[in-house]
C-alpha cells in the first residue's frame, strides 16, 4: 500500500516487539523497517539504466519472504551493535531487534499482497505476483484510525497497559476493515459475473478491484477475444449490477514477439493492456488493470507508460499518472461512489 500506511504498520510492529523496553523509539525503528522494502524504487534506478527494468524491480526481491528473513538478521545485528552501548547497554538483545525488523519487513509485502499491484512474495524462486485485489493502494479508512491509535499511545508511559490497549485497538480496527474488504471483494465478483451474464458477454477471464481511496466503488474488466469490457459498481447503487460499460478494443501497436519489454510489461499488467502509436512516433502503453477515470472527454486509462525505442530495446519516460482535470475527475469519482 502507500508509504504512510506501511510506516504506520511498521511502527505498530516495532511497538509490539520492543515498546515496553524502549518506548517510542520502537515506533521509530519499526517505521524504518516498514519503509525499507519500498526503497527498491531507488535501488532499481541505481541498478538499471532502463526505466522499464527499474519499474519492474519494484515489489520484487525486496518484497519477498527471503529478503525479510535475511534483512531481519542483518539489520537486527547491526542495530543491536549500534544501540547497545552506554546507558542503553543490556536494555535490549539482538533477538529483540531481529524480531522487530523481521515483522516490520515481513508484514510490509503481506499487506501489499491485498492490493492490485502484485507482489513477488516468493522471489527469487518464483516471479509470481500475489495480488488479491480487495483493497486500493491507498485507503484512508484503513490507515487513519490505525494512525490515530498510534499517536494516542505515544503519550502513555512505555510500561502502561493503556499503551498496549491502544496498540491492540489500532491493529484490531485495521484488521477488521481489511476483513470487510475481503467480503466486499467476494460479493462484487459475484455481482460482476451476474452482470456479464445479463449482458450476454462471453469472456475468457475477468478481474475486479476497488477504485482509489475507497472500498465502495468497484471496477471490473473482462477479456473477450477482440476487446476488454469494463464497468463500474458502487455498493450504494440501487441495482446490484455493474453499469457505465465501456468497450476497449485490443490494440497492439507493438507485440510480445517483437520486444521482450512488451512481454515483461504484459506480465506486469497480468495481460490487461493496450499499446497505441502516438503522434510523436512513440508508443503509449496502457495498463488496464487499474480503474479508468472519468474526464470531460469520457473515460480514460490513468496508468499509462510512454514508451520509445532505445537501440534494440524499448525504454520509457518516468511514470506520472495522467489527469486532464484532477478536480473534475475527483468530483466524478465522488458522485459515482454515492451510487445510481
Amino acid at each position: 500500500m502507500d508509504s504512510l500506511t506501511q510506516i504506520v504498520l511498521g511502527a505498530a510492529c516495532g511497538e509490539a516487539v520492543l515498546g515496553k523496553k524502549i518506548g517510542n523509539k520502537a515506533l521509530l525503528f519499526g517505521a524504518i523497517g516498514g519503509t525499507i522494502p519500498d526503497l527498491d524504487v531507488f535501488v532499481g534506478s541505481l541498478l538499471y539504466g532502463n526505466e522499464i527494468d527499474a519499474m519492474l524491480f519494484h515489489r520484487g526481491f525486496m518484497h519477498s519472504v527471503l529478503f525479510s528473513v535475511l534483512g531481519a538478521f542483518l539489520l537486527g545485528w547491526l542495530t543491536h551493535k549500534l544501540y547497545n552501548s552506554g546507558k542503553r547497554l543490556h536494555t535490549t538483545t539482538q533477538k529483540d531487534w531481529t524480531k522487530l525488523f523481521f515483522w516490520s519487513l515481513f508484514i510490509h509485502p503481506i499487506l501489499d499482497c491485498f492490493t492490485p499491484y502484485g507482489t513477488q512474495l516468493f522471489a527469487p524462486f518464483s516471479n509470481y505476483r500475489v495480488a488479491f485485489n480487495n483493497i486500493a493502494v491507498a485507503d484512508p479508512l484503513y490507515t487513519a484510525p490505525f494512525l490515530i491509535c498510534l499517536i494516542i499511545l505515544m503519550f502513555f508511559n512505555r510500561k502502561s497497559n493503556r499503551r498496549r490497549l491502544w496498540l491492540k485497538l489500532g491493529i484490531g480496527i485495521s484488521s477488521f476493515y481489511m476483513l470487510l474488504t475481503i467480503f466486499n471483494k467476494i460479493y462484487v465478483d459475484n455481482v460482476f459475473e451476474n452482470s456479464l451474464s445479463d449482458k450476454g458477454i462471453s469472456y475468457s477471464r475477468y478481474s475486479t478491484q476497488p477504485a482509489i481511496l475507497n472500498n465502495v466503488l468497484w471496477y471490473g474488466i473482462a477479456e473477450t477475444e477482440e476487446a476488454y469490457q469494463v464497468g463500474f459498481y458502487s455498493l450504494f447503487d440501487a441495482s446490484n449490477r455493474f453499469s457505465d460499460w465501456q468497450t476497449i478494443p485490443k490494440t497492439r501497436a507493438l507485440t510480445k514477439a517483437e520486444y521482450n519489454d512488451i512481454r515483461d510489461l504484459a506480465w506486469f499488467s497480468n495481460d490487461y493492456f493496450n499499446v497505441e502509436l502516438t503522434a510523436e512516433d512513440n508508443y503509449l502503453y496502457k495498463d488496464l488493470r487499474y480503474p479508468l477515470v472519468e474526464t470531460r472527454n469520457g473515460y480514460k486509462a490513468v496508468f499509462n507508460l510512454r514508451l520509445f525505442k532505445d537501440g534494440d530495446r524499448l525504454n520509457m519516460k518516468p511514470f506520472a499518472p495522467e489527469m486532464e482535470d484532477f478536480e473534475y475527475t475527483m468530483d466524478a469519482l465522488w458522485r459515482r461512489l454515492k451510487g445510481r
